[in-house]
């Protein structure tokens, strides 16, 4: 089922979580071990998130640079699978811009097509630990809007080579990412929001937002959205804070704001056990809240986190 539909019939608050694939070398039950203890709350929908390759340069004799791939972690197509087939629940793979050719990006669609996959989540993609910024793949998409403009056409039946006989259209419900506190790379809220509507325009049907720890962020963006004429359902992204560490490292990675009050709190934290605690409690009241005003679904990061996920859970749902 579509996420899309899923949402519409929904008559209360939705619960679902995204993973991420487990490092090279570890089996798939590290994956079933991380949604196991989440399987109580009926998780409507799992997003599995994809790390492209990253490359080394090894030097060789005479002086000359190789450049060598590597890649941590295993691909988002065969773990979705795995997923269906242990719980028969949807599965919502990201598709990204960075490390694709637009005939691999069309190649990952069609094999998710015969997987029976109908949701996809659009994103460009962060730029590798080599690169100053994003740079596309020869042939390949530079922005997510790019990429759901690929995915709309195959929707209707349009694929790279257009002379193929009997094409059959997929049938993607696209999800793309929203940014309360604005992405890093644009130039103010405005811009941002400009992009993030001409994505829908292009055929995205929900928006997922990035992680935020102050509800009012959330709202206020929820209402630019409409007043700007974005209509889709949006979804509210929660992570947990499990350390004291992550008060500077989520806002440091993901371009974030900590609320004065929580930092207060975390700071007074003399171990990571009591800071886990403290970002337990005020996950929950955020849940709380969100809950209060019906937002569609509640989307949490779980990273490997999925036992807090679930104290968190088991007190709003």
């Amino acid at each position: 089922m579509k996420v899309i539909e899923h949402i519409n019939r929904a008559k209360s608050t939705l619960f679902s979580m995204e993973i991420l694939p487990p490092l090279k070398g570890k089996s798939i039950q590290s994956i079933f071990d991380g949604i196991d203890p989440l399987m109580e709350f009926k998780p409507s929908f799992v997003d599995v998130t994809y790390h492209r390759e990253e490359y080394l340069y090894k030097k060789r004799e005479g002086g000359y640079l190789e450049k060598v791939s590597i890649r941590k972690r295993p691909g988002t197509v065969g773990i979705c699978a795995a997923i269906i087939n242990k719980y028969h629940i949807d599965t919502v793979p990201h598709i990204i811009c960075g490390g694709f050719t637009r005939e691999e990006t069309e190649n990952a669609l069609i094999d998710l097509q015969f997987l029976g996959i109908d949701n996809v989540l659009a994103l460009r993609g962060d730029s590798i630990k080599s690169e100053p910024e994003f740079v596309p793949e020869p042939n390949g998409h530079h922005y997510a809007i790019d990429l759901v403009n690929q995915i709309k056409q195959m929707n209707n039946g349009r694929y790279m080579e257009n002379d193929l006989a009997d094409v059959a259209p997929t049938n993607f419900c696209i999800g793309v990412a929203g940014y309360p506190e604005k992405h890093f790379e644009a130039p103010n809220m405005i811009s941002d929001m400009k992009h993030l509507k001409a994505k829908i325009a292009a055929g995205a049907e929900y928006i997922v937002t990035q992680m935020f720890f102050d509800n009012q962020q959330y709202f206020s963006f929820v209402n630019k959205c409409r007043e700007m004429d974005i209509n889709v359902p949006i979804l509210p992204g929660l992570k947990i804070m499990t350390s004291k560490k992550q008060a500077t490292t989520l806002s440091k990675i993901f371009k974030i704001d900590i609320p004065q009050p929580l930092l207060e709190q975390i700071e007074k934290c003399k171990t990571d056990e009591q800071a886990k605690e403290v970002g337990i409690e005020w996950c929950i009241q955020q849940s709380k809240e969100l809950i209060q005003a019906k937002v569609p679904c509640l989307h949490f990061y779980t990273m490997g986190t999925s036992e807090v996920t679930r104290r968190v859970a088991s007190k709003v749902f």
